[in-house]
Parts: structure tokens; C-alpha cells; sequence
């Protein structure tokens, strides 16, 4: 199968311009196909013209052209390849009609088909994104060839048929016609199309249907969250409307949340889809409800950047993600109760930024054309740079430039480009022409670069006075960029010296270059100085000798939850980076998490104590007291709160005590039980987490697995289930998982979210003995299910499916999979594949240096 080249869709654009696509599709026909009819009105602007469409048939029944037949006698090679030749076109309008039947996907792509367990109810969407609408229909599948898009569906009477547009039923009720308004002009990765017997919420605001949509089995969550959502969805669409010149642009606004859905969600226009996980049937921390509201306002955002102005080629898909991300969380604190949404974003989503830019498979936020040179490349640049870095970088550039600037440029760009495309270049021009200022050398420095810069304070005193040399450092790669930044410079307080109060904060330009800045001052030096603080720019950050005292003393007392963030993340990187001990910033967290207000802090701080220092940083010999270290911390925080106070923080707690216990007898009770002493209750996410764990040390059985399964039947117990038997400390459970991952039988193959769950449970720390054969097993496995399964599995078996042993036997055997000439065992044939698995390896080698540091010092 072809993937499109950025030279192939510029030569396509430059003949042809796309006018309308009129899509019949029939989802009436049974559990594997489904009918697609797609007519498209186009033009070629010149004579004689040779181009092609893009599908990806099951089979081919008819291909016209201007009302000519076109023969079909090659529909096999057409099929293979995925590519339509259109030739000899003359200069003008044509139109091109093709029936084909389409495959239904169980891997999150195209049209997507998932069965509910709990009821046995059928449901369908599509996910275009990028370049899977010919997985659906035929078109010619580039960002830049918009087109109106009118949809007809025929579907069981009983569903509902949900799209881009308005959808009206027409003809009989019994004959299950729909028929969805016709769009603006839209790229083809946004169409989309929902159906299946969904349970819906709806409303109107400012004129427009609002809809919420999830399969029946949820209603009753749904229900229960639907003012929520609904209240965050009216506010971050009247905030948009405040700031942005030009009005929604689309008809309608739904939001369904469909099954096994692979992102986190999807933006397409008046039909934004996201993974149902977000409607919640257990309980969930005030975190996890902010995270869901930044990603409602994230998508809607998009309505204007990505859907209204869409990038020309996928080497700016930065335009629209880091936009959507960093109006998302400002959104969010202009316009509802998540007042500390950056501190959330520094915890959570900026350091899977500086993780990403610290990896081999680095790239600028707003790569060269020559780095995306087709979609298969450009696939890949869906991270932690696209979305966190990006973000950080305009929240940087807005803190250069000024909010009004910023948003008279963004307005600016909007007017010119509307229902149209633009570049980088583009954009950058709006803005220079708002502010006046030098843009295009700060997105030279900022947009055009890979790496993390290092922030360095040195302070010296003499007398009254005291001076700080701010350290500027860049990365190998790159000459340090230039940062606007607040230093905040802190004090115990006299009466509690466990607190500290701002002095004052001050701020300071860093040039671009490197070297340091010398700032002076008088009085007396601050216990704390901390740099970046207010977390304004994207860097790593260092303390000086003073200052960490402090805060080892004292982080719990900082004022500011963003200031707090700024140093849990500056310990995260000393860590990562052999310059401070695993177990230093385990004591951090022990001495400070039980007095942390900020649950985005807790659930970020415990999540790396027990992710990455205990099962990864720390030699095999220290993890039990490391674990150790963990519940105790979670003990405290479960004390505090037994006066129901702070409910978020005691889940917090207890999810992660579930997840570090190594004696199976207090989490038997829980089970037994149905409660954590002192509550909450037990719900079904937790008596699922309680029963892998058990799983895990081994004190659960099959049986165990089976009862809880038919006590929650749902998709999640399902997934919970296989979690639990995968981690299994039984050889023969771990030859059952493997086999389902790895192992095509008879019958269907895993789900993608199965095939997460499954591997998920499969490798453990505790069973490193059981799974030793399995280490040299995984490399050509995932190689071959790869090759088979495509680009969303073989994603899913490598972040998830990885080995769990830090060693340097499972180094070398992943480096002999990335390098190998041998194309059966080598990660090259799948980009996907290659990609993750070069990050998981380079996470294995930082993670084997760490633990080198430490032998070293000892």
C-alpha cells in the first residue's frame, strides 16, 4: 500500500482543485463490510493531466469517470497499491463515481466497529486522521484539497447517524435513511460519521445544536456528567467567540465518546469524537475532570485552528496542535473553576515535551519540509514536541510579544486563510505584522530547533549585596535559544519556618547564545531562588546549593502550586539526568507529598516515584524499599484525609498504594470488603486494580478473574480482565497472553485496547524470572504483528508491550531489532514500530545510566 509523498500532493494540487464529495455509505451489510459510494466533483486546471485518488477497498465494483466505465481489469493491483489512476484528463470539470465495499477496523482506524459486551449492542465511527479517509471512502486524501462534503448513510432503523453536519432522517423510518448537511469546505482527515443505537444529551447555545452521544450502556454516566460538560463547553465557546474575530464556523457541535478509541480525541468539525473513557463510571479525581475539560477546550479550539485554517502539508501539524494545546489550558483558567491549569500542564503534559526532545527521534517543533517527506513520516510527529513543547513555546512567545499582539495576529491569520490553508510562514507573518516585532527570528530560534535548554543559578555574596549569574546552556545539538523568564526569589517564614514567602519576583531576558546573565542585589540573599518561576518558558532548570536545602526543607511551604511544579519538575530532571539520586527525590516526596494541596502535583509526583524510580532507576536489590517508601507516603495521605477532606487526593493515594503493595493480605480485605477503610468504596476501576495486583503476587486465581468479570461485564471489565490474566504469575497464563498477541488463530484478533490491556499486565517487575525467555521473543514478534496489524497496533505493542527488565542483554537485542539488514526482524518495514521502539530503547539506556551514577557514587 502506497503512502502519499509531499512531492506527489503538491504536484496533485497544483493540477487539480477538489469542489464537493457526495458520500452514500450503506452500514447495513453485515459485521466486516460496509458500502461505500463516494461522487466527486472536481476540476483539473490543465490539459492532459495524469493524477489518482486514494482507497483501500475490500473489493472494487465500479469505477466512472465523466460517464465512462472505467475498466477494471487491473482491480487487484489497484486494491494492492491503494491508488485509483485518473489519466489523460482534460482541462475543466469532472466527476468521478466509484462503488466499493470497505472494511470495518478493530484497530481504532477508518470505521472503526466495537460491540459492547454489556448489552450486545453495535457501534460505528470513523477516524480519519491522517491519512485513513480511504479507509472509508474514495478521495483524494491531502489537507490541502478541500471540499464541500455531503453525506447520506443507510443504517438498522433503530440507530442514530451522527456527522459533520445536521442530521435529518429522510424516507420512511423503517428504511434507517439519513442525510447530514452539507460543510464548508473541509480537509478529508476531518470527515466523520457516527452511528450505532447512541444515547444522547442535547441543548442549544447561541443558536446552534450542542449534542453529547455515548453508547447506551454509559447513559447513566453521561446523564450524570452532562451539565458538567456542557457548562465547560458553553464557556470555553463564548471565551473563543470574545477573542476571535471570526464566529463558529460549522452548523452544529457534537461530542460523542465512542469505544476503543486510539487518541485522546479528535477534531473533527461538528462531530468531535473522544475516547469514552472521559464519561466515568468509577470515581475520579479533580485532575482527571480538569484534563477532560482542557480537552473539550483543546478541540474546540481547533474548530478555528486545523479546521477553519488548515495547514498545507503535515510538517505543520504543530499549527494546529500546539495552538489547540496551549489555548486549552488557558482557556480553561480564564473561563472556569480550574484556576492552576498550567501547574497541571507542567506536571503532566510538558514533561512528556522534555522527554521527547531528549530522545534520538527529536525533531523541531515545526520540522523542514524535507523531514516529513510523506505520511508515514509525518505520522510519527504526533508527540510530546507537536503538542507540549509547542505549547510551551507559544506560551513563551505570547509572554514575548503580549496576549493582545498574539491574538491580534492569531484574528489576522484567520481572516486571510479562512476555509483555506496556510504555512508556518504564513502565520508567523500575522504576527510579525500585529506586534511589530522580529517573529520570524524568534520561530527561527524556537520553532526551527530541537533540544532542552539548562538554566543554571550561581550565587555569590559579599556583605549586603548578593549577585546571581544565570548559567545559559543549550544542548549539544543546538546554541542556546533565547527566554523571557520570572525569578522568584523566596523566604521562611519568621513565625513558620516550614512556609516561604515571596520576596519578590523579578524578571529577566536570556539572549539567545548562551553564556550568563549577572543580575546584583542588596540585603540579604534569599533562602530560595528559583528560576523559570511562573513557568513561563521551556527549559530545564537547576538550583543552587542554598536553594535546594530549602526546598528539601520546605517545597511543601511554596505559596504557588506553579512554583511547586517548576521544582518537582527541576528534581525530575536532575534525576533523569544521574545528577540526583532515585532515592533523594524519593525522600522529597515522602517529606513533602503528605502536606501537597494540588492533586495534579501528587498524581505527577507518585506516578514517576513509582513508575520510573522504583521499577526502572533503582537497582532490582533496592525496590522493596522503595515500594516501601511509596505506600507509606500514601498511608499519610490517607490519614489526612480520613475526614473526607480531599477526596481527589485520598484516590489518588489509594490508586497508587493498590499499585506499589507487596503484601496481598491488606488488599484481599479491601476486595473482600468492597471498601478502603475510612472509604471510598469500592468501584469498579478499583476492585479491577486491587485484582491485578493481587494477580501480580500472585494471590488471585483464574477463578478470582472469571467472578469479577461476571460481576462487571462491561468493555472496561473485559480489558480489566485480560489485564489481570496476562499478569499472572503462571507459565501458562503468560503462553496465553503471548499467544493472543502475538498469534493469529481462528477467530478475530485482539481489539487495539485489548491488545493495550494484555500487554499491559503481561510484563512485571516481580516475574522478571518467569518472562526471561520472552525478552528475546518480543524483538521479532513485534516486528511480525506490526507487518500484519498496522500502525495503531504495532504503537500499542511497543509503548505498552516493551520488555520490563533494565538490562543490557534487552539493550542489545532492541538496538540488533532497530539495526538489523534482515527485513523480517528488522523494526524498519514499520515507521510506527520503529519509532516507538527507538524510544523505548533510549528510555532503557538513560534508565541503565542512572543506575550507573548511583554505582559510581557509591
Amino acid at each position: 500500500m502506497s503512502v502519499l509523498t509531499r512531492d506527489e500532493a503538491q504536484t496533485r494540487a497544483s493540477l487539480i482543485e477538489v469542489h464537493r464529495y457526495t458520500i452514500d455509505l450503506d452500514l447495513t451489510r453485515g459485521d466486516e463490510i460496509f458500502g461505500s459510494t463516494t461522487t466527486i466533483r472536481f476540476t483539473a486546471r490543465e490539459t492532459d493531466v495524469d493524477t489518482f485518488a486514494e482507497l483501500k477497498p475490500a473489493a472494487l465494483h465500479r469505477a466512472v469517470l465523466d460517464g465512462q466505465e472505467l475498466p477494471l481489469d487491473n482491480a487487484a493491483d489497484v486494491i494492492a497499491e491503494g491508488r485509483l489512476p485518473l489519466t489523460g484528463l482534460a482541462e475543466g470539470e469532472h466527476e468521478l463515481r466509484v462503488e466499493t465495499d470497505m472494511r470495518y477496523s478493530r484497530t481504532g482506524e477508518g470505521m472503526h466497529r466495537f460491540t459492547d459486551p454489556a448489552d450486545g449492542e453495535t457501534y460505528l465511527y470513523t477516524m480519519c486522521c491522517m491519512s485513513d479517509a480511504n479507509d472509508v471512502f474514495v478521495g483524494f486524501d491531502q489537507p490541502d484539497l478541500k471540499a464541500v462534503f455531503e453525506l447520506h448513510v443507510t443504517a438498522p432503523p433503530e440507530w442514530t447517524v451522527l456527522g459533520n453536519g445536521i442530521a435529518t432522517r429522510v424516507g420512511e423510518p423503517h428504511e434507517g435513511r439519513w442525510r447530514l448537511a452539507p460543510t464548508p469546505p473541509i480537509s478529508t482527515y476531518l470527515f466523520a460519521v457516527a452511528a450505532g443505537p447512541y444515547h444522547s444529551v442535547r441543548t442549544e447555545h447561541a443558536g446552534l445544536p450542542f449534542g453529547l452521544h455515548v453508547r447506551r450502556s454509559l447513559a447513566p454516566y453521561l446523564e450524570a456528567d452532562a451539565d458538567e460538560l456542557f457548562d465547560i463547553t458553553r464557556r470555553c465557546f463564548d471565551r473563543y467567540h470574545e477573542i476571535f474575530d471570526e464566529p463558529y464556523p460549522f452548523d452544529s457541535y457534537d461530542q460523542a465518546f465512542v469505544p476503543e478509541f486510539n487518541a485522546g480525541a479528535m477534531e473533527n468539525p461538528g462531530l468531535v469524537t473522544f475516547r469514552d473513557e472521559f464519561v466515568y463510571r468509577s470515581a475520579v479525581t479533580d485532575a482527571e475532570r480538569q484534563t477532560r475539560a482542557m480537552v473539550i477546550a483543546h478541540e474546540m479550539a481547533h474548530m478555528w485552528f486545523g479546521d477553519l485554517v488548515t495547514m498545507k502539508w503535515w510538517d505543520d501539524i504543530w499549527l494546529n496542535e500546539s495552538f489547540a494545546e496551549y489555548m486549552g489550558y488557558q482557556t480553561l483558567t480564564e473561563t472556569t473553576r480550574y484556576t492552576d491549569t498550567w501547574a497541571d500542564f507542567g506536571v503532566r503534559r510538558k514533561n512528556w515535551g522534555y522527554d521527547a526532545d531528549q530522545r534520538p527521534s527529536t525533531h523541531p517543533v515545526a520540522p523542514e519540509p524535507e523531514q516529513v517527506p510523506d505520511t508515514a513520516a509525518a505520522r510519527l510527529n504526533f508527540d510530546g514536541i507537536s503538542y507540549a513543547k509547542g505549547a510551551s513555546a507559544l506560551r513563551q512567545l505570547v509572554a514575548w510579544l503580549g496576549e493582545r499582539n498574539f491574538l491580534d495576529g492569531i484574528n489576522a491569520h484567520f481572516a486571510r486563510h479562512r476555509f483555506g490553508n496556510a504555512t508556518l510562514a504564513d502565520f508567523i507573518d500575522s504576527l510579525a505584522e500585529a506586534s511589530g516585532r522580529d517573529v520570524h527570528a524568534w520561530a527561527d530560534r524556537w520553532l526551527r530547533t530541537t533540544g532542552v535548554d539548562t538554566l543554571t543559578p550561581v550565587i555569590t555574596t559579599n556583605g549586603g549585596r548578593w549577585t546571581a549569574e544565570i548559567h545559559h546552556q543549550g544542548t549539544d545539538e543546538s546554541s542556546p535559544r533565547p527566554h523571557r523568564i520570572a525569578i522568584g526569589l523566596y523566604d521562611h517564614e519568621p513565625a513558620a519556618p516550614h512556609k516561604l514567602v515571596l520576596r519578590d519576583r523579578v524578571e529577566a531576558e536570556l539572549n539567545e547564545g548562551g553564556g550568563a546573565l549577572t543580575l546584583p542585589f542588596t540585603g540579604p540573599r534569599p533562602d530560595l531562588l528559583l528560576l523559570n518561576d511562573g513557568d513561563l518558558t521551556y527549559a530545564k532548570i537547576r538550583l543552587d546549593p542554598g536553594s535546594w536545602k530549602t526546598v528539601l526543607r520546605s517545597l511543601s511551604g511554596l505559596p504557588e502550586a506553579l512554583s511547586r511544579a517548576v521544582v518537582w519538575n527541576a528534581a525530575r530532571d536532575m534525576v533523569r539526568d544521574g545528577e540526583l539520586a532515585p532515592g533523594a527525590y524519593l525522600d522529597a516526596a515522602r517529606a513533602h507529598l503528605p502536606h501537597e494541596t494540588d492533586i495534579a502535583i501528587v498524581q505527577g509526583v507518585l506516578a514517576f516515584a513509582r513508575n520510573q524510580i522504583a521499577d526502572r532507576y533503582l537497582p532490582a536489590h533496592r525496590r522493596a524499599a522503595a515500594l516501601a517508601t511509596i505506600t507509606a507516603t500514601c498511608r499519610d495521605l490517607l490519614r489526612r484525609t480520613e475526614d473526607g477532606s480531599g477526596p481527589g487526593l485520598r484516590l489518588a493515594a489509594v490508586r497508587t498504594f493498590i499499585h506499589s503493595a507487596t503484601s496481598a493480605a491488606e488488599l484481599s480485605d479491601w476486595l473482600d470488603g468492597d471498601t478502603v477503610p475510612g472509604g471510598p468504596a469500592l468501584d469498579p476501576e478499583l476492585r479491577w486494580q486491587i485484582l491485578g495486583r493481587l494477580a501480580v503476587l500472585g494471590a488471585a486465581t483464574p477463578g478470582d478473574i472469571d467472578a469479577e468479570l461476571v460481576r462487571d461485564s462491561s468493555a472496561t471489565g473485559q480489558e480489566g480482565a485480560a489485564r489481570c490474566r496476562a499478569a499472572l504469575p503462571d507459565a501458562e497464563a503468560k503462553r496465553a497472553a503471548w499467544a493472543a498477541l502475538f498469534e493469529p488463530g481462528d477467530g478475530p484478533e485482539l481489539s487495539n485496547y485489548l491488545v493495550t490491556a494484555t500487554a499491559g499486565g503481561f510484563w512485571q517487575p516481580e516475574q522478571h524470572a518467569l518472562l526471561d525467555e520472552y525478552v528475546t521473543a518480543y524483538f521479532p514478534a513485534a516486528v511480525a504483528l506490526a507487518d500484519r496489524r498496522g500502525p495503531a497496533i504495532a504503537d500499542s505493542v511497543a509503548r505498552w508491550g516493551f520488555p520490563s527488565t533494565v538490562d543490557e542483554r534487552t539493550l542489545r537485542l532492541g538496538e540488533e531489532c532497530l539495526n538489523s539488514d534482515d527485513p523480517s526482524a528488522s523494526a524498519s518495514t514499520s515507521p510506527e514500530l520503529r519509532r516507538r521502539l527507538g524510544d523505548e530503547i533510549d528510555d532503557l539506556r538513560r534508565a541503565l545510566h542512572v543506575r550507573q551514577a548511583q554505582e559510581n557514587e557509591a
